[in-house]
């Protein structure tokens, strides 16, 4: 077994003898002693546990609760100790947090200055989003915003931008085992070479589609983990062994964006924060429902193809997706076939994929003038949907002459309202038109009640979307954000 290796507060490190489950949070705290990094709700919602990982990409935050040490492997974590200069200097990040008055208890503290430090290195403003993925209790977000805003001018220490100098060459490959578990020296130290070591033996990690697909033929069923963030809670609360398991972080032709002839075409390891900045321009609703898709960790880390082949029926990709008239692509060994994305989903997490058959990636219009996403849920950040409703009208002469409509919450997949579609396509476009069409909603959906929306609720706010689509399109301002007189 020849480990992990990985740039631990700009120290190499090489970890062996561990699970390839074992998450990031638990081998800090529990063999290295970093306990700056918390541990809240273990599920990659709170924030507390979030770390910062370098690497060609450039920096981001994720949740240390839900990121296993094989996804690690050849990049460079800071956690908070990692954050102050060799000399005990502060981050500008940490002294605005003292001067603003930015923590009480301070258990959530170290991981909102790890995300602020990451949107400190990287110019990010937006500090609402970058934030809303970690939670304070009893502060209170003012005092904080203030400290991000204070931080945000301030040079880049020299300390940080080593992470972004790293390369693997830093790495020693000689095993050297501490009590730790883990063994490494300094860069230039004996042992140091340009061969990465591997991973664990009983993970594999392809660097390519082709390793996959063949792996995964002779292993139906192995459990394939990209991001991490629905995967990584069978583990933390299901306390499953999902052994054998293939990381594909490392598999790049799936991390590919590409534009050809009018269309998009997403890898499926596109993270989400990716997939959000390709879309932002010429699908913008699109983005907009994307900002609100979990956290700034969660979206640095999920992938386009995990949100569809997991199947969930409150997935917020799907829906605007199949509205677009997005076509999925499959990869079976060396058999390849594409599909309309609305029929992949069969039955509640049910999808017509074949044992050993891989999500490879989507394609769907790169402009989409009629498309508009709504998403409903008790939390504008960091929630999970409701009722997300995805529609895309052509109108013509003051006629709609195509409709495609999706919705997610409303069934046990996500779902087409066809009866919907059939009620607008060749009607004027007129308010009347869509008071006609609202009836058909319950000849499409018959939505659960639970602790999320009733059935009832639910059938309501989907009428009720449409309504919304009708005014947004005719120009009038429909954002919960915009306050109108």
């Amino acid at each position: 077994m020849t480990g992990i290796a990985f740039l631990l507060n700009g120290t190499p490190v090489r970890v062996t003898g561990t699970a390839p489950t074992r998450t990031l949070l638990d081998w800090l705290r529990e063999e290295r002693g970093l306990c700056g990094t918390k541990e809240g709700c273990n599920e990659g919602d709170c924030g507390a546990c979030t770390v910062m990982v370098t690497d060609a990409a450039g920096s981001r935050a994720l949740n240390a609760c839900i990121l296993f040490l094989p996804q690690l492997h050849g990049k460079a974590v800071r956690t908070v100790e990692g954050l102050s200069g060799p000399k005990g200097e502060m981050h500008p990040v940490q002294e605005a947090m003292v001067t603003h008055h930015g923590a009480q208890c301070g258990f959530c503290t170290p991981g909102f200055v790890v995300s602020m430090a990451v949107a400190q290195m990287n110019g990010r403003r937006d500090h609402d989003d970058v934030l809303a993925g970690n939670l304070c209790r009893c502060t209170g977000y003012a005092p904080i915003i203030r400290a991000a805003e204070a931080a945000a001018t301030a040079p880049v220490p020299d300390w940080m931008e080593s992470d972004r100098r790293f390369i693997l060459a830093q790495i020693p490959t000689s095993d050297g085992p501490t009590k730790t578990g883990a063994s490494g020296t300094g860069a230039g130290g004996s042992g140091g070479t340009a061969v990465p070591p591997a991973v664990p033996d009983a993970a594999f990690r392809p660097t390519n589609s082709d390793d996959l697909a063949d792996w995964y033929l002779a292993h139906p069923d192995a459990t394939l983990i990209a991001g991490a963030t629905d995967v990584g809670l069978w583990v933390t609360k299901q306390l499953r062994d999902l052994a054998p398991v293939a990381f594909l972080n490392g598999v790049t032709d799936l991390q590919q964006i590409e534009r050809q002839g009018g269309m998009l075409h997403i890898g499926a390891a596109v993270t989400i924060a990716a997939l959000r900045t390709a879309v932002q321009d010429r699908l913008p609703s699109f983005a907009e429902l994307l900002r609100r898709y979990a956290s700034e960790q969660v979206r640095n880390a999920a992938t386009i193809g995990g949100n569809i082949a997991n199947g969930s029926p409150i997935g917020d990709g799907p829906p605007a997706l199949i509205a677009l008239g997005a076509t999925l692509h499959l990869r079976r060994g060396d058999e390849l076939r594409s599909i309309p994305l609305d029929s992949f989903f069969l039955d509640y997490r049910k999808q017509d994929r074949r044992p050993g058959e891989f999500v490879a990636g989507v394609s769907f219009p790169e402009q989409a003038p009629g498309l508009r996403c709504y998403k409903l849920s008790k939390r504008f950040d960091q929630d999970i949907s409701a009722v997300c409703g995805c529609f895309n009208l052509t109108l013509d002469a003051g006629r709609i002459t195509a409709a495609r409509i999706a919705f997610g919450g409303m069934a046990g997949i996500p779902k087409r309202a066809t009866h919907v579609e059939q009620a607008l396509i060749g009607e004027p476009w007129s308010e009347a038109t869509i008071t006609k069409a609202l009836p058909a909603f319950a000849q499409d959906f018959t939505p659960l009640s639970d602790m999320r929306a009733s059935a009832t609720y639910r059938l309501e706010t989907a009428a009720n979307m449409l309504r919304r689509y009708f005014h947004d399109l005719n120009g009038t301002p429909v954002s919960v954000l915009e306050v109108a007189p």
